[in-house]
Formats: C-alpha cells, sequence, structure tokens
C-alpha cells in the first residue's frame, strides 16, 4: 500500500510539473534567448567585416538583457535552471563577442599577443559571472554593497572595449584602429571584470520627486541624441561611466565608514540583481521549480 501511494504522489508531481504555463510565462526566457542571438549574429557580421552592425547588436543584447530581467520580476518566475541559462548567454554576448569583434578589427595584428588579450577578456568575463551567481546566495553582506556592483559589470564591461570601435564611426580609424589603445582597453576591462572596485548600480537609486521631471528631460534628450548621433552618444556615455568610476569608489568609501558593523542576529537584506546575471528565468511552476 505504501509503494502504490508514493507512486501515486510521484505520479501527481509529473502532472503538475508538466501542466501547461500561461504564455507570458515564456517572455523573460524569450528575452534570454533573442539576446544570445543578437550577440552571436554580432559575432557573424564582425566576420564579414560589418562592424557597425556588429555593434549594434551587442547593444541589441545588452538591451534584451535588461529585459529578461526586469520581465522576470514582474512576473515572479524564477529558477536556478534559468539563471544558468543567462549566465551562458551573457557568457557569449558580453565575453566571448566582444574578444570576437574587437580581435578581427584590430588585435589580429599582433596575432599571439591579441589572442591571449582575447581569451584574457572572455576568461574574465567567465569568473565575474561564476562569482556574482555565488555571492548572490550570501546572506552576510553589508548593506551599502547592495547600491554597487563588485567591478564592472559584463554588459557595461561589453560596452567599454568595444568603445574604441565605436570612437572609429565618429573619429575614423587612424587612432582607434591602433592595436595598442585597444589592447590597453582591453586589458583595463577585463582585470576591472574579476576586480572588487565598487561601481555603481542604478537598480537602488530612489529619484526625489523634484528630481523626477529633469530626470525625464535628460532621459528623452539621450534617446534623441541615440537617434540622430548614435555612435558619437555612445562614445561619450563611455567616457563618462569610465570617469564615474573612482567617484562610485569615493562614494562607497563614505558609505562603508558611516555603516555600523551589523550584528549576526540583524536580517541581511536580498542582495541586488545585475545586467549581466539579471533573467534566472525558466517558465517554471514557482512551488515546484525544476534543474
Amino acid at each position: 500500500m505504501k509503494g502504490s501511494g508514493r507512486q501515486t504522489l510521484l505520479a501527481r508531481e509529473r502532472r503538475r510539473r508538466l501542466r501547461a504555463r500561461p504564455l507570458l510565462h515564456l517572455l523573460p526566457n524569450l528575452f534570454t534567448i533573442l539576446g544570445l542571438g543578437a550577440g552571436l549574429t554580432g559575432m557573424r557580421y564582425a566576420f564579414d567585416s560589418r562592424y557597425e552592425l556588429a555593434v549594434a547588436l551587442i547593444g541589441v543584447a545588452i538591451l534584451f538583457d535588461g529585459l529578461d530581467g526586469r520581465s522576470a520580476r514582474m512576473l515572479r518566475i524564477t529558477s536556478k535552471l534559468g539563471a544558468q541559462l543567462d549566465s551562458l548567454a551573457d557568457f557569449l554576448s558580453f565575453g566571448v563577442a566582444p574578444a570576437i569583434i574587437v580581435y578581427l578589427w584590430s588585435l589580429h595584428e599582433v596575432r599571439g599577443v591579441g589572442w591571449a588579450l582575447a581569451m584574457l577578456f572572455a576568461t574574465c568575463c567567465a569568473m565575474r559571472l561564476a562569482r556574482f551567481n555565488v555571492e548572490l546566495e550570501d546572506p552576510e553582506k553589508p548593506r551599502w554593497t547592495l547600491y554597487f556592483f563588485s567591478g564592472i559589470p559584463a554588459p557595461a564591461a561589453a560596452g567599454l572595449a568595444l568603445l574604441p570601435l565605436i570612437g572609429s564611426f565618429v573619429l575614423g580609424d587612424t587612432v582607434m584602429r591602433a592595436w595598442p589603445l585597444n589592447a590597453a582597453m582591453f586589458l583595463f576591462v577585463a582585470l576591472m571584470m574579476v576586480s572588487r572596485v565598487p561601481t555603481f548600480s542604478i537598480k537602488r537609486i530612489r529619484v526625489p520627486p523634484q528630481y523626477i521631471v529633469p530626470l525625464l528631460v535628460v532621459a528623452m534628450l539621450v534617446v534623441v541624441f541615440l537617434v540622430t548621433e548614435p555612435w558619437a552618444t555612445l562614445s561619450v556615455m563611455g567616457i563618462l561611466y569610465l570617469l564615474s568610476i573612482p567617484v562610485s569608489v569615493a562614494v562607497a568609501r563614505r558609505m562603508q565608514r558611516r555603516e555600523p558593523e551589523r550584528r549576526p542576529a540583524e536580517e541581511a537584506p536580498t542582495p541586488a540583481p545585475e545586467e549581466a546575471a539579471s533573467a534566472r528565468i525558466l517558465p517554471l511552476d514557482q512551488r515546484h521549480p525544476r534543474g
């Protein structure tokens, strides 16, 4: 009797897992897969020396990387398998694809050294994503760390690695295509990805009511410039991000000094999710997740 009862429970469990899910629950996974496809297609255009399309598709991958996490939180569906899918997509779109694109555009001139830098960039991206996944489960993180990333997140790293290429669309190849410049940028960004340098995370920033309208105006202007002068606007945004790193370090140190030591009995807050590992989604039943 016990054996048959257990088999009945297992059969019910299988039916529950296999039952139809709402189509809307596929949306986060769809964004993740579309972002992966954009990154892979960007590499394909780089092989054809169509670098503007290659860079644009990495930008599309960054956009989808932001959408998958936000849609997942809105729908409140998560799974460990979805987290792994998102990390793999981020590695390919923001680690492998930029490395291949810049190698084909500039670093191939120094052959072995250029390829070593490309591998270093992709490896550091993989290590960063793995470290982030592990740190998500750490309940002892200080509260001030919720407002910062540890190092440069993968999507931002991809954009910075492509910054000389983006600048060449405005200023020409004479300076921007020089391999020393691209090698230095690759090395800097790769090391920053695996560093502990705090960089701003906008997901926890709260905007005071009096700044909402000015912020919307600025956002509208950015969109207008992205449409009219996309490469110049992206170049300026990349430079501003680089300049924000010392500011984020100073702000993080001040917050760290002001925060009192937390007692072990205090409840640790939930860590903030990252742009590069944001999806962590599969259309699974929340009560009975698989994977």
